[in-house]
């Protein structure tokens, strides 16, 4: 016997109480690999790490019920197993194998007598319901032989589009980040002289068009999303580098200097992580140039922290996006040569230690989130419009042939 599976997801077995487990006692987050249940509660069963037996009271009376909830919806990785302890389960007895192996499973069980034992009155695999912010993402501006404004639009599945016309004015080396839970902004950059002006992007990928500057004009900077629906423009190059900051509203719109905190530097990179926070990492500074791996945390309120001793590589013109929700990676860059190192970045903003590179080395790149937990680094080396996939664990993947114009010093970031 078995309850809800894979082919099956919602099993007739009894009437769905809407209210189910409404008044019982729920008990703190289960994660062993066994437990006992008691009549009365409601279980939270995180099978992260492992599978769990859960065995039921070796007695029971009529209408006594039990409540078990899928935590961290992965029992279709590591599932649970019911033992009845002697008791029958919908009929049968506690011989028979009764295992639920779908994410989401939402399981109420009442007792109704010897016969029949234990009914589950809620055998559910329960849609996850809320979208994950930056399903979709955009890359944006450029040079080839001259500045471009062209975007490109990355899909919830990864796949590059082809150009879009550009809006705006054409430049090269500005940033980009999320804003408002699902819309995106581009600043700052070059044209002939260093521009302070933004372009917003709304939540289908459309850009606007130019918003007047506000902060001051710089190039090579870097920004990311931080507090949910916020955004941080960062460092950069004025006449020299900088470690100046601009915060965006959940409106986008662009405030006036913060005065820097750590080192300035240009050529960095920023990411969002730990679900509402952000951090700058790498880059370089000036006179002489002299590539670094100090990093800058920020906090859910864009307060910028004090440096960080760096971890990995320094190096300087890379790129990094969010991965899995709540983490992020670093990648790419010029260490003194072109290198395709990543360095992941955890939940708790501590960045590990290089991983070898895949794909091609390059600098002058891009990155942005895409599918609500996945990334992909893009363009960049001396114009090239080759991409590389980030899976929802952090793994980097080989090139892929590249879409649209080629080109280097664009930005990128996700949007709704």
């Amino acid at each position: 016997m078995s309850g809800v599976t894979a082919d099956n997801p919602y099993r007739a077995s009894g009437v769905i109480a809407a209210a189910a487990g409404g008044g019982l006692d729920w008990q703190a987050i289960e994660t062993g690999s066994t437990m006992t249940a008691v009549a009365g509660e409601g279980y939270w069963i995180d099978t992260t790490s492992n599978a769990c037996t859960i065995t039921l009271p070796s007695s029971a009376s009529n209408g006594d019920e039990i409540m078990f909830a899928d935590y961290a919806r992965n029992w279709a990785t590591n599932g649970i197993t019911i033992d009845s302890n002697g008791l029958n389960y919908q009929g049968a007895d506690d011989t028979a194998g009764v295992e639920y192996v779908v994410d989401g499973t939402a399981l109420h069980i009442v007792y109704s007598g010897a016969t029949n034992g234990w009914i589950p009155t809620l055998d559910k695999a329960v849609s996850y319901a809320p979208s994950l912010a930056g399903d979709e993402g955009i890359f944006g501006f450029g040079y080839t032989s001259s500045n471009v404004s062209i975007t490109n639009l990355v899909a919830n599945t990864g796949v590059m589009a082809s150009d879009t016309a550009g809006v705006g004015t054409a430049r090269h080396s500005p940033a980009a980040c999320e804003y408002g839970g699902d819309k995106g902004i581009f600043g700052f950059g070059e044209v002939s002289g260093k521009v302070s002006m933004t372009n917003l992007v709304s939540n289908v990928g459309v850009v606007a068009a130019d918003v007047t500057g506000v902060g001051t004009a710089r190039k090579h900077m870097a920004a990311c999303k931080y507090g949910t629906d916020k955004g941080i423009f960062g460092y950069g190059n004025t006449d020299a580098v900088s470690s100046l900051t601009n915060l965006v509203a959940n409106t986008g719109v662009m405030a006036t200097d913060v005065t820097g905190v750590g080192t300035a530097r240009d050529g960095l990179a920023a990411t969002q992580y730990g679900g509402d926070k952000g951090i700058f990492a790498y880059g370089a500074t000036q006179s002489p140039l002299s590539e670094v791996s100090m990093s800058n945390l920020v906090s859910n309120a864009g307060v910028v922290a004090t440096d960080v001793t760096g971890v990995g590589t320094a190096r300087h013109l890379l790129a990094a996006c969010k991965y899995g929700t709540d983490k992020g990676v670093f990648g790419y860059g010029n260490t003194g040569s072109v290198s395709s190192l990543s360095n992941l970045v955890s939940n708790a903003g501590v960045i590990a230690t290089d991983t070898t590179g895949v794909g091609t080395a390059r600098q002058f790149l891009a990155a942005c989130e895409y599918g609500g937990d996945k990334g992909i680094f893009g363009f960049g080396g001396s114009n090239t419009n080759i991409t590389n996939l980030v899976s929802n664990v952090g793994v980097i993947a080989s090139d892929v042939s590249g879409v649209g114009t080629a080109r280097r010093y664009i930005a990128g970031c996700s949007f709704n």
